[in-house]
């Protein structure tokens, strides 16, 4: 249930001993090794050296650990990018080549790089994969890290030609689909097609959309084919991978996790804070500098969880500064097992701290570890044992990881619109889809995250922020589904094309919402207007549309009583964006009215629940009080949950 991340080629060969044995009194099960050690595994081309990561194994294993091996194509060496220079990515921002001396420097339609990768991947197979003391693997590492899903290569352009010959037939239909007769955009055949990339201002939403999907089809079929190899070798050894933020692979990240055991996540909520929060006011970054974001952590927990609908592991879990972030803060006292114990409650099976010891060289150095260089234990040596205590008395990976009643659909095709037709500086797909989850996480109401061909019928209400581009078959499904629907604005705004509905927006909506979305403006963030719903005045603001709906309900208005929210049986549809009081309003009637049970405690304090178990975990500088039955059994604290605290309990039926 508890790992770490090793690096053994860092460290003289004497000290993995005294390593492997403080591991396994620390009460560590699992060592996770080897995701960036191509140059030591084959030094020269075609020279395998495998003899140092035996002796790792060997070791760790005489310590009562289980090791967890990566592939190491997150840093393919410096001899074979001199063979094969093809391998290197094109910035498409820059059309500059991106160099060697870092890492995630090859481009996923290179077939040289495939083909390289696969090798590698097959002699560590071959060697490892029926070992008795490595449990699984992990596939390179943090895909599409750094933007690097996308390229600018002549290798992208012509794997991307082929891409749409493949997807559209003819020239003609290409050039129809894409609308290319606007600014004579029009192609004579396939191989005329360039790479959307350094036009002289923007190019064609269409021909972007394509370039998005074929990229995101060249990641999974790289990652797929890397699973494959592992999987006809390794056959009783899980596969997973760790994921970073789902925004930032921008690939489909349900097809890249389709082929794994589970899903993984990498989890550093302090970094992730100051860079989510970066240009907001000084109060809102200090108030949780060194806590994190209450709902940022557990934000990406949830969409790593849905990725499967199983329980995921944390692979790489803060346990200090980072070195990354725009600036470093350390943790408040008590995090590290607070932030621990939180990803086990929304679903985690394992956490892994990231790293074992602090590098005192190269990129990472100022990257904190369980240890220090100088082997000295940091802070969070102390909470880490805390922590697994508390994990194994209260045997939470045990407790059944049930459907929540509330989902939100979600899906790359929306983050994709969005950053390819703005149309308002201040419309992002993944600040509206984080508004919605964040007042439901405030509200204590458990949100699955799910893509649009899941099943509904374990869920009452269903949340589509921002879901842009919709089939006929979605459609169907929300017919016949029992649950009760809300469809943020801009929702079924766009043809699978990228083009402009001819009936207006929102397009295939208007069979379950007899609705049309006459114009769209967008607005200044500080430029706010009036919502009025229930008789109380809210915020609308940033995306605003104008709504014929002359045969729906109105249930709320604009200053100008236009309808902003119209509604149609179980289906409600949002016409602006709005601000975080509202949301907490309307979402908690949503719930209240289909019978989800919501806490609405302090605006610190966040509860969730994993099978017979609640938690509260108290984000804020003071004590918080729950407002609990006296009777309720405590399992851990109370209903006065410290500063920085955690209280679970046993749920009632």
């Amino acid at each position: 249930m508890f790992g770490v991340c090793y690096y053994p080629e860092h460290w003289p060969q004497a000290q993995w001993e005294q390593d492997a044995q403080m591991m396994s009194e620390l009460g560590l099960t699992y060592v996770r090794i080897g995701e960036f050690a191509w140059s030591r595994l084959e030094p020269n081309p075609g020279e395998l050296d495998f003899t140092w990561l035996d002796q790792a194994i060997l070791t760790l294993n005489n310590a009562g650990l289980k090791v967890v091996i990566c592939t190491p194509t997150a840093t393919p060496p410096k001899w074979l990018i001199d063979q094969h220079p093809e391998i290197l990515p094109v910035d498409p921002n820059t059309g500059a080549t991106r160099g060697f001396g870092s890492r995630r420097h090859y481009d996923f339609s290179s077939v040289q790089y495939l083909q390289q990768s696969l090798r590698i991947t097959r002699a560590l197979a071959l060697r490892y994969g029926s070992h008795n003391g490595i449990v699984g693997w992990q596939t390179d590492n943090e895909l599409c890290c750094h933007d690097t899903a996308l390229s600018g290569s002549s290798n992208a352009r012509s794997a991307f030609q082929a891409w749409c010959s493949d997807q559209y037939l003819s020239i003609e239909k290409l050039n129809t689909d894409w609308g290319n007769v606007f600014w004579s955009m029009e192609y004579r055949d396939f191989t005329e097609i360039e790479l959307p990339i350094l036009a002289v201002t923007e190019t064609s939403p269409a021909h972007r959309l394509a370039y998005r999907r074929f990229s995101s089809d060249q990641v999974v079929n790289y990652h797929t084919l890397m699973v494959a190899e592992i999987r006809q070798h390794a056959p009783d050894q899980f596969i997973t991978h760790n994921f970073i933020p789902m925004n930032e692979t921008a690939v489909d990240n349900f097809a890249l996790a389709a082929p794994l055991d589970f899903t993984s996540y990498d989890n550093y909520p302090l970094g992730r804070t100051d860079l989510m929060l970066t240009g907001a006011p000084a109060d809102q970054l200090r108030r949780y500098m060194r806590t994190g974001h209450p709902d940022f952590a557990t934000y990406y927990h949830d969409q790593t969880r849905g990725l499967l609908n199983r329980s995921f592991w944390v692979m790489e879990q803060q346990p200090g500064p980072v070195n990354w972030a725009n600036n470093n803060p350390r943790p408040a006292p008590g995090m590290i097992r607070f932030w621990t114990l939180e990803a086990f409650a929304h679903g985690a099976d394992c956490v892994c701290y990231f790293r074992w010891r602090q590098a005192p060289f190269a990129q990472e150095q100022m990257h904190a570890g369980l240890l220090r260089p100088d082997n000295s234990k940091t802070e969070a040596w102390p909470e880490a044992q805390q922590a697994m205590l508390e994990v194994s008395k209260l045997d939470i990976t045990n407790q059944t990881i049930q459907s929540a009643s509330v989902a939100i659909i979600t899906g790359v095709e929306g983050l994709w619109v969005s950053d390819i037709e703005k149309q308002g500086e201040a419309y992002d797909f993944n600040s509206v889809q984080f508004s919605y989850y964040s007042a439901l996480r405030e509200l204590g109401v458990t949100v699955d995250f799910i893509s649009v061909d899941a099943d509904f019928s374990p869920y009452a209400l269903i949340i589509a922020p921002s879901l842009p581009i919709i089939d006929s078959a979605f459609v169907e499904k929300c017919k016949n589904s029992s649950a009760e629907f809300v469809f943020g604005p801009r929702s079924g705004a766009k043809t699978s094309e990228f083009g402009y509905p001819t009936d207006l927006p929102p397009g295939l909506l208007q069979t379950l919402l007899p609705i049309r979305v006459l114009s769209v403006e967008t607005l200044r963030e500080d430029f706010a207007e009036v919502l009025t719903w229930n008789d109380r005045q809210y915020e609308s603001c940033r995306w605003r549309e104008q709504l014929d709906a002359a045969n729906s309900e109105v249930i709320a208005t604009y200053y100008n009583d236009e309808p902003a929210i119209v509604r149609s049986g179980q289906f409600t549809y949002l016409g602006t964006l709005t601000n975080r009081a509202f949301l907490l309003d309307f979402l908690q009637q949503q719930c209240e009215h289909n019978g989800v049970r919501t806490y609405r405690f302090d605006k610190d304090i966040r509860v969730v629940q994993r099978g017979a178990l609640m938690f509260a975990f108290n984000y804020s500088e003071q004590p918080q009080v729950l407002p609990i039955a006296a009777n309720t059994q405590w399992l851990l604290g109370n209903a006065t949950v410290e500063p920085h605290g955690i209280a679970v309990w046993r749920a009632i039926e």
